[in-house]
């Protein structure tokens, strides 16, 4: 990939760093008549596998960001949905790692143990195998319980959390040739091994299937980089300080923030790195539609999933012009990117075709690329009409007049309630799946 696309592609990254820590304070007017409040009524368990939500790019954990949560801004979504008697989690994995990374950490903190990147993966890409250790949260994934039945997971995954998740289910099932050939038998991680079949629904949110064709558009890296970081100083009270309020967990590339160091230096260090120039094992690539059907080519719905994707869409054709243009309420942050993919067509050769059918987003995402992939990929979707069906995309239709970030943000007290009860309603769905 050419040094010009390559730093396109890093400014996209940090641009949503910036959006994302920067939006939670901002309240925007909503058309209040256009939602809904239904009540949500308490589950009937009939399916009570754990739900994992994955954050998406720049997510962040539970003792980041001074308490403000990647799932629910001010207030955690997660407990919202265990009051109701969910089993939910929310994992802390790369910021800015490659789905590839992202799908290994994700299963270690799930399962347990020290994550395993894959001996033939670690040395294409040139980075240590193994990484951080987890706990595990549900060590008992993938094993028989007493009724004879494999315990499963629900993966719920927003923005780039749903392209790991698909990710994660189709390693469990299929595991990878390469690591089967190059590492020894009694070495090999199980994710690796294929047929494991413990996923038992992904649901993606806003997810960039196909890309995001924002990765185009920048081409300055510096005045956005000096933002971000003064932003995050000023979110958190900061200006000089040693505590690590966002870490990138690039450990395996030997960008682990030492003990003594700034964060402003840390902060540097990463964003400088060569990796950036020579590698496309980074979230950058996978974001990109290059990158995104590259991805697609390899990870496929398995036939004994459920698929279900929800879009967003916050955007309107202009009267005096053809392009669709950003909605009133949308973030100011957002409305840069908006303005360039509800307009944008790229016929370049060797890229992927960009046209008009592109340009309804929610900011970061487009329309068209969050129903389902197909860009390279072979996967089916029908409009989902209460019947689940395994194998293909049940498609749950897009939320009007809501952005890619307040989506899971919550951050206005008129659409709080509104999209609580749309988690609340998804939530019961998948507690009632046929097991």
């Amino acid at each position: 990939m050419k040094t010009s696309k390559n730093k396109r592609l890093i400014t996209f990254l940090l641009m949503f760093c910036f959006i994302v820590f920067v939006s939670f304070d901002y309240c925007k007017p909503i058309n209040a008549a256009e939602l809904d409040n239904q009540s949500t009524s308490i589950p009937s368990y009939s399916n009570k596998y754990p739900i994992i939500m994955v954050h998406g790019l720049f997510g962040w954990g539970d003792d980041e960001l001074y308490g403000i949560n990647y799932w629910g801004g001010s207030e955690r979504l997660k407990q919202t949905l265990t009051s109701q008697g969910y089993t939910v989690y929310t994992p802390t994995i790369g910021s800015v790692s490659s789905n590839w990374d992202r799908a290994c950490e994700l299963y270690a903190y799930i399962k347990g143990g020290i994550v395993d990147y894959g001996e033939a993966h670690s040395k294409k890409y040139g980075h240590s195998r193994y990484g951080r250790t987890y706990p595990g949260v549900y060590p008992e994934f993938g094993s028989i319980d007493s009724s004879n039945e494999i315990e499963k997971v629900h993966l719920i995954g927003h923005s780039m959390g749903g392209q790991t998740v698909r990710a994660l289910a189709q390693l469990l099932e299929n595991g990878d040739h390469d690591e089967i050939l190059n590492t020894q038998s009694d070495n090999i991680s199980p994710l690796f091994t294929g047929g494991h079949h413990w996923v038992d629904s992904i649901t993606t949110i806003a997810t960039p299937h196909d890309g995001s064709q924002e990765a185009h558009e920048q081409d300055s890296i510096e005045p956005i980089a000096h933002d971000f970081f003064a932003t995050m100083a000023v979110q958190g009270g900061i200006i000089n300080s040693d505590n690590p309020v966002f870490d990138f967990r690039l450990d395996q590339w030997g960008l682990k923030k030492e003990p003594n160091e700034s964060y402003h230096n840390y902060y540097q260090r990463v964003i400088t790195s060569n990796i950036w120039k020579r590698t496309k094992d980074l979230s950058v690539w996978d974001l990109a539609p290059e990158g995104a059907k590259e991805l697609n080519l390899w990870v496929k719905a398995q036939s004994d999933i459920y698929y279900f994707s929800l879009a967003c869409e916050d955007t309107h054709k202009g009267l005096l012009t053809p392009y669709e243009i950003p909605n009133l309420n949308m973030n100011p942050l957002l409305l840069r990117s908006s303005y360039f993919m509800g307009s944008y067509i790229n016929n370049i050769s060797g890229d992927v075709p960009i046209d008009n059918s592109w340009w309804e987003n929610d900011g970061i995402v487009s329309l068209v690329s969050a129903t389902y992939p197909k860009v390279g990929s072979n996967d089916k979707m029908v409009n989902y009409n209460g019947t689940p069906q395994k194998g293909i995309w049940n498609y749950l239709g897009r939320i009007d007049n809501i952005d890619h970030i307040e989506v899971v943000s919550l951050s206005h007290p008129e659409t709080r309630k509104y999209l609580e009860n749309k988690y609340s309603d998804l939530a019961k769905m998948l507690s009632n799946l046929p097991k």
